[in-house]
């Protein structure tokens, strides 16, 4: 297996090598590279030369994920870092693994063995169907949402957090920000745009007119024909009912599970 390490640690790195060649002794380090710069240099010259991609978040001049808007990677990917056990929630949805900073040989030939028996899954070079599943989540992992989202007030200009909206709500043509503070402000967006601009671990599109943080939930309950009523806070400015198919989405939503 040939291995590319992207870490700015040199001790780390170091280790993660010898790890790697304790667990896998045939294994190849084919390069170590301590910056995005590096690295998208790196992968523009050698977009083959690897099978497996280690990566570290912070890197010595930004964040790795800078690496995913200058150059396309198609290999699978196990991130190492730092952060703590709630911080990597976000990415243990769509990467391969994670490594939890000090690496283990035992948590590393878990990530390994994970990753072998994903291998045996994936199809032959003339059959690629089942190879999405992997695109799948590299793509996923690319993606970026938004935010912030600029609103105007008056001749003023203002940015509200994503995470401080409590729900869009559409009207017409015209679609509502609503803060978790109760200000109302209109954006120059539609739902549908919204699908792929929020994070949808954070907000689920309930119909065709809400779309709704889950921390502006206040409760659900059971509607007619087993539907289902969200209340929110603040105060929604018409009923927020789960429409009749999303209803089993919603409830994996709620329940914290993947959706898609």
């Amino acid at each position: 297996m040939k291995v590319l390490i992207i870490e700015d640690e040199k001790p780390a790195a170091d280790k993660l090598a010898m790890l790697l060649k304790s667990i896998l002794p045939q294994v190849q380090i084919m390069a170590t590279l301590a910056s995005v710069k590096q690295s998208v240099s790196w992968l523009k010259e050698n977009p083959n030369e690897y099978d497996l991609l280690f990566l570290d978040i912070q890197l010595a001049d930004r964040q790795s994920f800078e690496i995913f808007k200058q150059v396309s990677i198609n290999k699978p990917i196990i991130f190492t870092t730092a952060y703590n056990e709630y911080a990597v929630e976000a990415f243990k949805v769509n990467s391969i693994d994670y490594l939890l900073k000090p690496v283990t040989k035992e948590r590393l030939k878990a990530s390994l063995d994970k990753l072998e028996n994903l291998r045996q899954q994936l199809p032959t070079a003339d059959n690629s169907e089942q190879m999405q599943v992997l695109q799948k989540a590299l793509a996923n992992l690319q993606k970026q949402y938004k935010t912030r989202f600029m609103v105007k007030v008056g001749e003023h200009i203002k940015s509200v957090a994503t995470e401080k909206i409590a729900y869009f709500y559409a009207e017409g043509r015209t679609l509502f920000l609503f803060t978790q503070k109760g200000r109302k402000f209109i954006v120059d967006y539609t739902l549908e745009e919204l699908e792929n601009l929020l994070p949808p671990t954070l907000f689920f599109r309930v119909n065709r007119s809400f779309s709704v943080n889950i921390n502006a939930i206040s409760d659900v309950l059971v509607y007619s024909n087993s539907r289902l009523k969200v209340l929110s806070e603040p105060i929604s400015p018409k009923e927020i009912i789960v429409s009749r198919d999303k209803v089993n989405a919603f409830k994996h939503w709620f329940d914290g599970a993947e959706i898609g």
